[in-house]
């Protein structure tokens, strides 16, 4: 696939520069937090007067019921948020994209046991598998959370990596190296992986947003992060009985999880759009086909 093209087209798409900007733009928020928050996230500034006030001068979002400056909840929250998000993600990529390969490349018995895995996997909804193994788990830590959204988001990764891989074991330059005698080790790192990592990336990507929400939920039913520590899910969850009076409890970490998982699709769909055979035409000054039908 020719990389000149794939960066011409990404360079030319707004969406990659919008996408981009929001996730740069939240991940210095993350990184910064200790130094630009006006709080601690869980200082609980005065209980009496402060508890629940509005968006002000003061408090820019406001203060939660217990006191607590909402904006710095928020800024700190970020860093929970993005770190299990990125965390789960680049987890279940890397086990999805070895599964998908050993399964489409190999196949036969092996990837009908995989394959098989897989099904049943999927048959189980994860939000209720996350519940049960939290349930009986106990006191679920973030580095826990992590790893139970990862178990379950490596599924659709597998799916196609082992589509992609059935395709590319059969190409003219795998059947080439096969009859130079290189081992299947050597077939599957150095040619076939590199060829079906692109649509992996794409849906890791994808999938970031989709995490953070689910993140957002678990918290949100109490099975996530817990009090008093911040993210977006639990600061929505403090306000939940209180929409009516205190909608700034909701609304800001509702807009945050929505314009960051905005973002990581507007960053997935271009680079899908970048990485489609039927999209690499040459392209002229004004992106327009060099070649038309």
């Amino acid at each position: 696939m020719p990389a000149i093209g794939v960066r011409h087209r990404l360079l030319r798409d707004r969406r990659v520069w919008i996408g981009l900007g929001v996730l740069a733009f939240m991940a210095v928020a993350a990184l910064t937090a200790p130094l630009i928050a006006p709080y601690k996230p869980d200082a609980q500034l005065d209980i009496v007067q402060l508890a629940g006030q509005a968006p002000s001068s003061a408090h820019w979002l406001g203060t939660d019921p217990f006191g607590r400056d909402v904006l710095s909840r928020m800024l700190f929250g970020s860093r929970v948020s993005l770190t299990i998000a990125l965390a789960a993600v680049a987890m279940a990529m890397t086990f999805g994209t070895l599964v998908g390969v050993i399964a489409g490349y190999f196949g036969g018995p092996v990837d009908s046991v995989l394959m098989r895995l897989v099904d049943a996997a999927f048959s189980i909804p994860p939000l209720l598998y996350i519940i049960v193994v939290a349930a009986l788990w106990g006191d679920v830590g973030i580095v826990a959370l992590t790893l139970l959204i990862a178990s379950v988001a490596w599924f659709g990764v597998s799916r196609l990596v082992r589509a992609k891989a059935l395709t590319v074991r059969d190409a003219d330059f795998v059947m080439a190296a096969r009859a130079l005698g290189m081992s299947s080790w050597r077939i599957v790192t150095r040619h076939v992986l590199p060829n079906v990592v692109g649509p992996a990336i794409v849906t890791s990507t994808l999938a970031i947003g989709n995490v953070i929400l689910l993140e957002a939920g678990l918290s949100y039913l109490g099975i996530g992060v817990r009090p008093p520590q911040a993210s977006w899910g639990s600061i929505i969850q403090d306000g939940a009985e209180r929409m009516s009076d205190q909608w700034w409890l909701t609304l800001f970490p509702g807009l945050a999880i929505l314009v960051t998982a905005f973002a990581c699709n507007a960053l997935g769909d271009a680079l899908r759009d970048a990485l489609d055979p039927r999209q690499l035409q040459p392209l002229r000054d004004d992106d327009t086909p060099l070649i038309t039908a």
